[in-house]
């Protein structure tokens, strides 16, 4: 005999639930959809009956002031334990459970872009509710290899260091990783941005975060008008610990609806750090054994079954992942980022030194790889890329000698010069991201030496002016849709010479 709350008791022998001494035939079917709340501590409650619930699916809790949902996370001999996604002030034991008879889904539709919801749907941004009668397994199965076709179209970023040396392509997953306030974020919102115009919706997941940056970040996306196609799921860090851990996959289910329909879906996940830090701590409250770092063994399965799900679909939808991940002090070496990087198709490093000496965004041009390469990835920018990749590698190995203050020959000087120059072209400010043809444009004049007689200290204002000279001219429409395919090298040879003269002349009377 096993006693819950001096109430409820489990007649091991009999099979029989007593309830209040009235025996219940645990066949009864009533039992089998209707269970009880036995004990609830830390969110996590604890519920004989339910014998037919299944892993995952949703539960009510009948307190008789409102009904609060739940999940099931464990699944014993004599009990079950579901975790609540709202406060459990109200629960209290002798409750009745109600099972949905559904795996945990979420709403989804076309009312949700340009919305900030929670992971359940519920709106927070106080506009208007949403209305949708569409729902997806939170589980669902994720695309078959059959169904899947290679990675071979790029989204385009705006940054000039991720696209021509990391890019990235529609269904592909690229981890940001770094240190803590390097850039992370806004690597990611840069991209989202950068798909204004273009046929993919985006989906940003806050996961424990403040609610102030992820209503700056809102407020960022509205004023570039990209708020229209992006939908924000935010499990901030006031939010229970079973919000954010089902944050993601929540944000996902959303954003396979739109995959299935066809359409292209960028997806940033920010940040997987913390939703293991609540998977940890969901895991530790149901009593699950502690491994490495305290994290269950499962924890390597929580982000691989979610990154899996990133597609290019042969019916032309596809997911792109994102994922952010944070790491201290730049160890790379830690459990959780290890797990992901393993999961990837590359990542993108930034590091803090880059960072702190002003060169931003702060990718490590040696550190940062992407597994897809220039699969995705246009031709005219694929040819740069090469060059651009061994010039700053040679910038790299002497750019050490230039602190010892040793006399340095012609040959190393010009390189460290070049170098210097690259270096200062692949800087860009936050929330301004640059087409991918005017990308090819300032990289042609710093690869062929036009920047060379450019005073370092001008490289910046160069870049400028070039793009208001280009803005302003006869070709911008054509290089625009051009460009990308074929270099014009002729007049793209007679434009910068034109420009580059005139500028020197204009910076001399200065």
């Amino acid at each position: 005999m096993r006693m819950f709350n001096n109430n409820y008791y489990i007649n091991e022998e009999d099979d029989v639930l007593e309830l209040n001494n009235i025996s219940i035939d645990p066949d009864y079917e009533y039992y089998h959809n209707v269970g009880v709340v036995t004990n609830i501590s830390d969110g996590i409650v604890s519920i004989i009956g339910l014998y037919d619930v299944a892993f995952g699916e949703m539960i009510d809790i009948l307190t008789g002031v409102e009904i609060v949902q739940g999940m099931v996370l464990n699944i014993e001999e004599d009990k079950i334990s579901a975790v609540i996604f709202t406060s459990d002030i109200n629960i209290k034991p002798g409750q009745d459970v109600l099972r949905k008879n559904m795996l945990m889904s979420v709403p989804t539709g076309d009312d949700l872009l340009g919305r900030i919801v929670d992971p359940l749907g519920n709106p927070l941004d106080y506009s208007q509710p949403i209305k949708t009668s569409s729902y997806r397994f939170m589980d669902s199965m994720a695309p078959s290899i059959i169904s899947r076709k290679s990675v071979n179209t790029p989204l385009e970023t705006g940054l000039k260091v991720i696209d021509s040396m990391v890019p990235i392509g529609h269904g592909q997953r690229e981890l940001i990783i770094g240190d803590t306030k390097t850039g992370k974020s806004s690597i990611a919102i840069d991209t989202i941005i950068n798909q204004k115009g273009t046929d993919t919706l985006n989906i940003y997941v806050a996961i424990g975060q403040k609610r102030s940056s992820v209503a700056r970040i809102a407020n960022v996306l509205k004023n570039k008008d990209c708020l229209k196609s992006t939908i924000i799921v935010a499990a901030t860090a006031s939010d229970s610990a079973a919000l954010q851990y089902v944050a993601p996959y929540c944000g996902c289910a959303m954003g396979e609806y739109f995959m299935n329909k066809g359409m292209r879906v960028l997806i940033i996940y920010d940040d997987l750090s913390k939703h293991a830090v609540s998977y940890r701590q969901l895991s530790l409250l149901l009593r699950r054994p502690p491994g490495r770092e305290g994290y269950p063994g499962d924890v390597f399965y929580l982000h691989s079954r979610l990154l899996e799900r990133a597609a290019n679909l042969r019916t032309d939808g596809s997911i792109t992942a994102l994922p952010i991940i944070e790491t201290i002090q730049g160890d790379v070496s830690a459990y959780i980022p290890t797990n992901v990087i393993s999961i990837t198709d590359g990542q993108i490093f930034l590091e803090t030194e880059l960072f702190s000496r002003g060169i931003r965004p702060a990718v490590s041009p040696g550190l940062s790889v992407s597994r897809v390469g220039s699969a995705a990835q246009s031709k005219t920018i694929k040819k740069m890329a090469g060059n651009l990749k061994l010039e700053l590698a040679q910038y790299r190995e002497v750019e050490g000698f230039t602190k010892l203050g040793l006399t340095l020959d012609d040959a190393t000087k010009q390189l460290i010069d070049r170098g210097v120059r690259l270096t200062g072209i692949l800087i860009q400010g936050r929330y301004n991201p640059i087409p991918v043809f005017k990308q090819i444009l300032i990289l042609f004049c710093a690869l062929n030496g036009y920047l060379d007689a450019i005073d370092i200290n001008m490289v910046g204002l160069y870049e400028n002016e070039f793009y208001k000279f280009l803005d302003n001219s006869i070709y911008h429409l054509p290089f625009s849709i051009s460009l990308s395919n074929e270099l014009s090298s002729k007049i793209v040879i007679f434009l910068v010479w034109y420009f580059t003269y005139y500028f020197i002349i204009f910076v001399k009377k200065i």
